[in-house]
This record gives structure tokens, sequence and C-alpha cells, in this order.
């Protein structure tokens, strides 16, 4: 892997795994556009995808570093019967996590064929689009509805929006807030939800796939440099999400671009299928 290809591919997915257009969808269609061939078998692949995923987790940790800290600290006063609404808020994230592991673990290996087909990943884009454009509508719609907090039921709901994530093409952070939206919490607390949510779900999945690091200890610098522009990236996406949100950004933006985004690469792939 050349290191401009890396530097692409860390920023990409820095950006791409927060902003609701889909990381994976991304890594699969822009490189193939440009004729960037990423080989599944090449050794350094699996531990650089580790790094990357590493990578994200730790810039939102770093990000929400004083929530997570209330959150925990809520969370064992709610088990010492103190109820308070911290430890509702981590409850909620622990409930909404559990959908999306177990699926994952239950499907993603049979979703995989749905990688090879690009012209397949264009559509779920181009889906996603139009399922964020109806999400925004949605939340202005049910903006005077905002609830202080997520029922556990509701949490439930917008933790199993994420599986639709699991096909390539659509966006685990878009979901999440479209799902939000439709439980009444305005454009800033959805954002932050599918943000927290997100990060135990990424973090785990990087944290699994550590061991595999070292079975190409040639390509652990590769990894390093990858873990660390995506963290990189995170962060300022991270940062101009929020800002965007907080000064009511809308989701209908990226359902636009997605539409346009992945209706451009169907027509690409159904001109020039792309190799195998």
């Amino acid at each position: 892997m050349s290191l401009w290809f890396l530097i692409f591919l860390s920023v990409l997915q820095g950006v791409t795994e927060l902003f609701p257009v889909s990381s994976l969808g991304h890594t699969l269609l822009v490189p193939a556009l440009f004729g960037m061939h990423i080989d599944a078998h090449a050794p350094q692949l699996l531990p650089f995808l580790v790094a990357l995923h590493l990578g994200t987790a730790l810039a939102l940790l770093w990000y929400f570093r004083e929530r997570w800290v209330a959150l925990v600290r809520g969370f064992f006063a709610s088990l010492a019967g103190r109820p308070n609404d911290d430890g509702h808020m981590m409850w909620a994230l622990i409930i909404g996590t559990i959908p999306a592991g177990i699926v994952g673990l239950l499907l993603e290996k049979r979703l995989e064929h749905l990688f090879h087909d690009l012209r397949i990943v264009a559509i779920a884009l181009i889906v996603n689009g139009v399922l964020l454009w109806f999400g925004d509508r949605l939340q202005r719609a049910r903006a005077h509805l905002a609830p202080e907090k997520l029922t556990f039921k509701q949490a439930f709901l917008v933790g199993l929006a994420q599986v639709g994530a699991l096909i390539p093409g659509f966006s685990r952070s878009g979901l999440t807030m479209i799902a939000g939206n439709a439980a009444g919490l305005t454009s800033e607390k959805a954002a932050e939800f599918a943000f927290l949510l997100g990060t135990p779900i990424i973090f785990a999945a990087g944290l699994l796939e550590v061991p595999k690091l070292f079975h190409a200890p040639g390509h652990l610098a590769d990894a390093v440099l990858g873990g660390v522009l995506t963290a990189v990236a995170a962060y300022l996406s991270v940062r101009f999400l929020m800002r965007y949100f907080e000064g009511r950004g809308r989701l209908a933006a990226f359902g636009v671009y997605c539409v346009i985004a992945g209706a451009l690469c169907l027509g690409w792939f159904v001109l020039h299928p792309a190799p195998v």
C-alpha cells in the first residue's frame, strides 16, 4: 500500500464513519471509481482496518470524555439505588447497543457477498439518502415533542436502527439519527446519542481484532499511522457535526449528497463493471 493510498483511506474512514453517508459504502465505492484496487487478501489490510476503527473510537471517546465520565458515575450511582439522568442515559446506551451487537455477530459474514457488487452498494447509498431526507422532515414535524430523555423502549428501537448499517451503503450514524428524530429528539440530541451509541460498537469491533495487528508486524507502522490519521479526521468530523446540528443543521443536506453520489456511482458501475 502506497503512502498516499494509506493517507487517503485513513482520512476517508475518519470522515465517513461519523458523517451520515456510510463509511463502508465510501470505502468500497470511492477507491473503485479512481481505479484504486483494494486487495482483500493483502496481509497488511486487516491490521490496517483494525487500527482505523480504533482511531475512530478513540477520537469519539476523547471528544465526549467529560460526558462519558458523567455517564459512568451516573451508572454506578443508579446501581447503588440513586436514580439520575446520567444513569438513565447509560442504561439507554447499554440497551441500545444490544441489537446491533447480536445481529452483527450472527449476520455480518452472511452479508459480505453484498460487498462484491458495487451496484448494490450504490443503490443502498441512494436509499440511505432518501431515508435521511425523510428523517429530516420527520424531525422538523416533531420538534415540538422533544422529550427530555429516551425511554428504554425507544433506546432499543434506536439501537435496532444500527443493524441496517451492516449493509454497505447505509450509514450507522445516519440511521440512528433518523431513529432518534422519530423518537422526538432534537437534531443535536439525536446526533449526540448516535455518536455515544456508536462508540462501544466501533471500539469493541477494533479491540476484538487487536491480536491481528501483530500477525503482520512488518506492517504495524502503516497500521499505527493509519489509526492516528483516522483519529484526527474523526475528531475534526465530530466537532464539525456537533456544531452543525447545534446550529440547526439538517440531515436533508447529507441525504441529497447520498442520492446524487449514489446515482452517479450506479451509472458508472453499470457502464463500467468493477473488477473482481
